[in-house]
């Protein structure tokens, strides 16, 4: 179980909680075990995927420099799709979860760390 650290946003509602992946390890891990289907991962400073030992198909978000939805896929388990050069993030999901969420082409996706939230609102 990934510990969540952020939510994912998109025109002011909250789609998701999340784990951005700060670390290699949490990188490696990546959407493995992880069984919450309102669930996302946010992987910082990539351009590329796979669902090498993945179980389930796993919707995939490029994000350009202003978080904008640049390309969504559907992997199937044990893929390796070809990277998205211009990308500068990745978010995965449980397959559905952007259908589910509205998330397409186009589309703002803010990642809001906890870490960012006001004081006030920590303090709860």
């Amino acid at each position: 179980m990934t510990s969540t650290n952020a939510w994912l946003v998109a025109q002011g509602r909250v789609l998701a909680s999340a784990t951005v992946a700060d670390t290699r390890a949490q990188r490696r891990r990546g959407m493995l075990g992880q069984k919450d289907p309102e669930f996302a991962m946010v992987l910082p400073d990539c351009r590329w995927v796979h669902t090498i030992g993945m179980k389930c198909a796993l919707d995939i978000a490029y994000l350009d420099d202003e978080s904008r939805v640049m390309k969504v896929q559907r992997l199937s388990p044990m893929r390796l799709p070809l990277p998205v050069l211009a990308a500068c993030s990745v978010v995965e999901a449980r397959a559905g979860s952007f259908e589910r969420w509205g998330v397409r082409v186009g589309d703002i996706v803010e990642v809001r760390r906890a870490s960012d939230a006001p004081a006030e609102s920590r303090r709860a």
